[in-house]
């Protein structure tokens, strides 16, 4: 076959196409992640700033401070938002025992609470003495020292609260609600630092779980027979019946330690109420 000189040769022309620009890498990922975090940190703290009282926000600040003495047997900050510093002192171990202090953090200054005794007319004060003569901080007690280990005590917005519990030793009730000789020599005690105060009462009856099912759950009779057992003891030892504001029936459903059936879930608090 004759080849025809004359037609023009094909030229096929390959372009390199290049997008725009080219790839930039994921730095900017980085840098929006950045920013949106700042953002949202930022947010956040305006919207603490409006949510927070003064108390509350010194607390925030304790709790983020680097110089807070946190001990090894401390929770650290008693709550954010409840406005508790780690400095005071009821969130700090009592020696020997373990247990919380029994000091009143009330117009302590590093607890940003510098005016709360003159706010509450001088309570603060007042429960402070009373935890001072049970426990022996001021010198002398009406608490023995074998009694220590069974006694907690700390100040709420509610007032001084007394946490007496069973250990495993040595119970407060029999099986039933029958109160052993040291819960009355621990009623009496209480009866006697009350001469202190002027404050309103309310007793409150804890109990640990059952551990049998039973048609009829007995834990609220059971804490209901106690707390009122305390309530007769302190007024059989001379308190004033019309300072006994309330006698309280928890069960089981307020405990201190995770398992529920712990001896250390039997208890009794007293509370000396704000006024």
């Amino acid at each position: 076959m004759a080849i025809d000189r004359n037609v023009a040769p094909v030229i096929i022309k390959r372009k390199k196409i290049i997008v725009a620009g080219g790839h930039h890498g994921g730095a900017w990922k980085v840098a929006y992640a950045d920013f949106v975090t700042a953002m949202m940190a930022f947010f956040m703290l305006m919207w603490l700033l409006n949510a927070t009282t003064e108390k509350q926000r010194k607390g925030i600040a304790d709790y983020f401070s680097p110089t807070a003495p946190i001990s090894r047997l401390s929770s650290g900050s008693d709550g954010m938002f409840m406005g508790e510093s780690v400095f005071a002192s009821d969130v700090l171990p009592r020696m020997g025992v373990g247990a919380s202090s029994l000091q009143d953090s009330n117009g302590d200054a590093s607890n940003g609470g510098d005016d709360d005794s003159q706010q509450d007319g001088g309570q603060g004060e007042a429960f402070k003495e009373v935890q001072d003569v049970l426990l022996g901080l001021g010198g002398e007690s009406m608490v023995e020292d074998r009694w220590l280990r069974h006694v907690v005590t700390r100040v709420t917005d509610e007032g001084l609260v007394l946490e007496f519990f069973d250990t495993e030793e040595e119970p407060l009730f029999t099986d039933g609600a029958e109160p052993t000789n040291l819960m009355r020599e621990i009623a009496f005690a209480v009866r006697e630092a009350s001469k202190l105060l002027r404050n309103e009462i309310a007793v409150e009856g804890h109990v640990a779980k059952a551990p049998i099912v039973r048609i009829e759950d007995p834990v609220w009779d059971l804490s209901a027979e106690r707390a009122f057992q305390v309530s007769d003891l302190l007024t059989g030892y001379g308190l004033e019946s019309d300072r006994v504001r309330r006698v309280t029936a928890y069960g089981d459903r307020a405990p201190v330690v995770d398992n529920l059936m712990s001896h250390r879930n039997n208890r009794i608090e007293i509370i000396y109420l704000r006024y």
